[in-house]
């Protein structure tokens, strides 16, 4: 269907849309980007304060380990995993945390959930035997899969859990690594492996007066169940019922614990700035008949490829396993774009044909909110006005629902923010709202530089720091291995399959690569394993030629997955994937591994 005719069939002109979509962008954009966020320090520190696990003291450790891994969220655990199967036993995984899981150890605020269904979500379900209880399950279950993931490999044995690096170093006289923590280490490591991720250092609203509140408040990774009762399992927060709170945030997060607090509070006050996608989540418990029937060896493998190929424009899987808000969207672009004739699927009508499935789904999106919201004016001002992966899609059956309550109110800010926070509340255009608890919903540091989340830098052969070797860009191989660096791998989407709706399978697969090279760097009796400066070159330049990073367009509202609506520099252009995409990436790097000679790798 051409855009003329969208526009005949449903009334509407896109371009007013587009006008739309522009007009409610520029009321957010912020000169500050990034910068409007502040850092859990000094007056701010007891944000980031552990609220799970008591601080155990220990002796520091001064040993020596075949590998270390820096993170102990899925990448650790799935790396570590993998390469216990090759027979490197001697792992070490060091975790902030005080237990691993990464940002489900952080997230236990209530209603946490994954909104990747848990099929392909969860990782390493076929390995443990686990069947996930939901679709989508919540996060106690996904934490549990994490320390079953740990017990079953052995990975507990060695770990240095509530420990942050401060200091990685190659030491080329040795050839390992020195590894240095906050708790006195300085251990050493014949391999070093780095995961991360983005969803751990937790960030607050640069909001004038946040710090003279003198009610009680916390960040949502570090939820305080002390003072609102209940528990990460969905107990009722019986503490709440004769408090005022409010929340600052209204992103992925906020949609899930709103609904709680909606029913727990006495009030509640959702202040917004921006509106989220809220779509149909409909979750739903797995049925054991049903597993049972479909768990036959390396099914969940089969799960993730089919995932992945219904999320390419391409001609997609011939089923849709996981029949989610995910695979919706990308059937419906698939199918404008192959009803255009090929002789006319130019770049720009494929782009056209996005469009139009875009607006048609956010339509839908929007109607949703007025028709299950019943005040017209608070259903309004819940309606995204953005295309749908501008930010990160939604998908929920109560939040929506939790207005009707009488005792929840929506508080829009227009796209300015809060004004201000006092000593007892919140003030939007020039009104107070007393609260007694105020709780910021605020997410994770994403946009920020690599060097400030991992809160290390890395120095490698000659001296040379990572920093300066990525002062213009990332550079690697397969996201994995960087010239300079020998030993040292690391894990996430970037420069890979840059899978961004599923990173567990980016994940995963990394972690079958690494034990691959590390199983046949044993067999060869080789010490060293590093990409040759040629590879790195020619890798980098093959990303390059790319269409570059498509999921946002700059026209977007702000959000973190556009740099905040600025401008990211010459760098971002490195934060890219493999040109023909994750489906034609996970192939190339499976008969990569499966060759042998790990082409671009010098073995030493």
């Amino acid at each position: 269907m051409s855009t003329a005719e969208t526009r005949a069939k449903s009334g509407v002109d896109l371009g007013a849309v587009r006008a739309k979509y522009r007009e409610e962008r520029d009321k957010r954009l912020r000169p500050d980007g990034n910068e409007q966020y502040l850092e859990l320090k000094g007056q701010l520190s007891h944000y980031a304060e552990d609220p799970y696990t008591p601080r155990v003291e220990r002796a520091p450790k001064t040993d020596h380990v075949s590998f270390a891994f820096i993170g102990g969220g899925f990448a650790g655990l799935v790396t570590g995993a993998r390469l216990k199967e090759a027979g490197i036993d001697d792992v070490r995984i060091v975790e902030k945390g005080g237990d691993v899981g990464g940002t489900w150890y952080w997230n236990r605020y209530p209603g946490a959930q994954c909104d990747t269904a848990s099929m392909v979500y969860m990782p390493l379900l076929e390995e443990t035997g686990h069947m996930p209880s939901e679709k989508y399950a919540h996060a106690p279950e996904i934490l549990a899969q994490c320390q079953r993931i740990a017990k079953q490999y052995g990975l507990y044995d060695n770990a240095l859990l509530q420990t942050e690096v401060t200091e990685l170093e190659w030491d080329d006289a040795h050839k390992r690594w020195i590894v240095r923590t906050n708790r006195g280490d300085a251990f050493t490591a014949d391999y070093i492996g780095i995961g991360t991720g983005p969803l751990h250092v937790a960030k607050l609203p640069g909001i004038p007066g946040i710090d003279l509140f003198k009610g009680h408040s916390f960040h949502t990774s570090r939820w305080d169940y002390a003072y609102t009762g209940g528990d990460p399992s969905g107990a009722p927060m019986d503490k709440l019922k004769d408090k005022r709170v409010g929340i600052i945030g209204t992103g992925a997060t906020s949609v899930q614990c709103v609904p709680h607090l909606a029913r727990a509070a006495k009030e509640l006050y959702v202040f917004q700035r921006t509106p989220s996608s809220v779509d149909v989540r409909a979750n739903a418990p797995i049925d054991p008949d049903w597993f049972a029937s479909i768990a036959e060896p390396g099914w969940q493998q089969r799960w993730l490829e089919n995932f992945t190929l219904n999320q390419t424009a391409g001609p997609g899987a011939a089923e849709d396993l996981v029949q989610d808000g995910w695979t919706d969207l990308s059937r419906r672009i698939r199918a404008r774009v192959f009803d255009i004739p090929p002789e006319e699927r130019t770049i720009e009508r494929i782009l056209s044909a996005w469009e139009e499935s875009d607006y048609e789904k956010m339509e839908e999106i929007r109607r949703r909110a007025e028709t299950i919201v019943k005040d017209g004016e608070t259903a309004d001002k819940l309606k995204a006005w953005y295309r749908q992966l501008c930010k990160r899609p939604c998908f929920h059956d109560s939040y929506l629902q939790a207005f009707n309550n009488p005792s929840t109110r929506l508080i829009d800010t227009d796209g300015k923010g809060v004004e201000r926070i006092t000593e007892k509340g919140v003030v939007v255009a020039g009104r107070e709202y007393e609260l007694d608890c105020l709780i910021f919903a605020s997410g994770f540091e994403v946009g920020t530089s690599w060097k400030r989340r991992w809160g290390f830098d890395v120095v490698g052969r000659d001296g040379v720091a990572l920093s300066d070797h990525w002062a213009d860009g990332m550079r690697s191989l397969h996201g994995i291995h960087t010239y300079g660096f020998p030993n040292m791998f690391i894990v996430g989407p970037t420069q890979g399959a840059n899978l961004i709706s599923n990173v567990p399978h980016n994940l995963t697969d990394s972690a079958r690569t690494i034990a691959t090279i590390m199983k046949h760097a044993r067999d060869q009796g080789a010490k060293e394993v590093e990409v040759t400066k040629e590879a790195e070159e020619a890798w980098v330049s093959l990303l390059l030629s790319g269409p570059g990073m498509m999921l946002a367009s700059p026209d977007c509202t702000p959000g973190y997955y556009n740099n905040e609506g600025q401008d990211p520099g010459p760098a971002a252009r490195f934060f890219v994937g493999y040109p023909a995409g994750a489906v034609a990436y996970f192939r190339y790097i499976d008969d990569w591994r499966n060759k042998g000679d790990f082409e671009g790798l010098a073995f030493r």
